[in-house]
């Protein structure tokens, strides 16, 4: 009796759940109208040109909607194909846009109002393999919307426009304790100005904002866009176990309050213009991070604190307050902790209330710090150097499995 009821259980919610296949963008919409939690919309194998697909729907954490390829990675969109998803716990699954030619290919709102929450894109690609029709078209891979929405084991590459790769955009009242993990960040070529970043989060109109977001185990290589890699914008967010394999740029907090960058592994193998984190702001903390093998200098140092500008706009450089630098292994950088770089005339005002503690720097190529403005508001304390400490690692466990799992690039 009890395995009949077991039975009975199991095929009444197999029989709660539908899956309906399409072949054309326009069968989309009223397949939307129909969905229920648990159901799964699948994308026929083939390349969808300029498809417009729109998604405003809602399951739940139980069971969310899932719209996925037939078969991961042969769902290919090209041209002005985007995917608009709104709604909340919906997951977008193994599609490819390729050459993409429009503003957005994934961004996480059906329109201005209809954003989504608690959503996840995975197991998905963005690249550009053919040159742009147009270099100065302002374009995004990914545009992250919304809260509590998810971005893993995707992979981007190859974006030649303006534009950053990958942006979280913040609203006022809203936190958007977004996560993004396990992506492979492929080689940019360097745009030659600004926009090229290849994340960023929040803006400058919402540094204030507290974000909370966590961008974890990510893996970043030749992303040389320009010399910001990411562009940390906002408050509270957390960088940690991510990879900065060769990347001519660095990790900036270039506006906001409270970050914590720890346990990431910048290893730049001697290439030209690499770097590590650039501090601007208010209460940072970087920790038990490794710079190694980085030859950028001033902003591109392994670690640089920037002046700040009296009664700063939001545009410009905040002082740099009570900073904390610890636990940090610098090994063969030309240029490890440098203070004091100038980023505008206007910029006078030197970090405070800052320690920089108990780190190990190797010192074969460069000093160990280089002061270029005045240092009485920072406490230097109980580093080390020497070239026998340059086994002196922090151990940074970086997950191998990076992109989507049907084309580790």
């Amino acid at each position: 009796m009890f395995k009949c009821l077991c039975l009975l259980f199991f095929f009444v919610s197999w029989l709660s759940a539908a899956d309906f296949l399409i072949s054309e963008p326009d069968s989309l919409p009223a397949v939307i109208k129909k969905l229920q939690p648990g159901d799964t919309v699948v994308l026929r194998n083939g390349t969808w040109k300029d498809a417009n697909l729109i998604i405003f729907t809602s399951g739940t954490a139980e069971k969310p909607i899932t719209i996925r390829a037939h078969t991961p990675g042969q769902v290919i969109l090209t041209g002005n194909s985007r995917i608009a998803l709104g709604g909340k716990h919906v997951v977008v699954d193994g599609l490819w846009f390729q050459n993409p030619t429009g503003e957005d290919s994934i961004v996480l709102r059906a329109d201005s109002k209809k954003l989504a929450s608690d959503c996840r894109v995975t197991n998905c690609a963005v690249t550009g393999d053919a040159p742009a029709v147009d270099p100065t078209k302002s374009s995004k891979f990914l545009s992250i919307y919304g809260s509590r929405n998810r971005v893993d084991h995707c992979y981007l590459a190859g974006k030649t426009t303006v534009g950053t790769t990958m942006v979280v955009w913040l609203a006022e009242g809203l936190e958007a304790n977004h996560q993004i993990d396990h992506n492979h960040f492929g080689p940019r070529v360097r745009l030659g100005q600004n926009a090229g970043e290849t994340l960023r989060v929040g803006d400058s109109k919402t540094s204030m904002f507290s974000a909370n977001c966590l961008i974890e185990n990510n893996l970043f290589v030749k992303c040389d866009g320009e010399a910001e890699c990411i562009s940390n914008k906002s408050c509270g967010n957390i960088y940690r176990f991510n990879h900065f394999k060769e990347v001519s740029g660095t990790l900036t907090l270039r506006h906001g309050n409270n970050c914590r960058v720890e346990n990431n592994l910048f290893a730049g193998a001697g290439a030209k213009g690499t770097g590590g984190v650039r501090v601007i702001g208010e209460d940072h903390v970087v920790t038990w991070n490794r710079f190694q093998d980085l030859t950028g200098d001033r902003e591109r140092s392994a670690i640089s604190f920037m002046m700040g500008v009296p009664d700063s706009p939001s545009n410009l450089y905040f002082q740099v307050k009570r900073a904390i630098i610890s636990r940090n292994t610098f090994s063969n950088c030309r240029h490890n902790i440098v203070i004091g770089m100038v980023g505008d005339k206007k910029a006078s005002l030197p970090p405070i209330e800052t320690a920089i503690t108990n780190n190990l720097i190797e010192t074969n190529l460069g000093e160990p710090f280089e002061v270029h403005c005045e240092a009485s508001g920072i406490t230097i304390l109980d580093n080390k150097t020497g070239k026998e400490l340059s086994t002196g690692v922090a151990k940074i466990p970086i997950t191998e499995v990076t992109g989507p799992v049907w084309r580790q690039p």
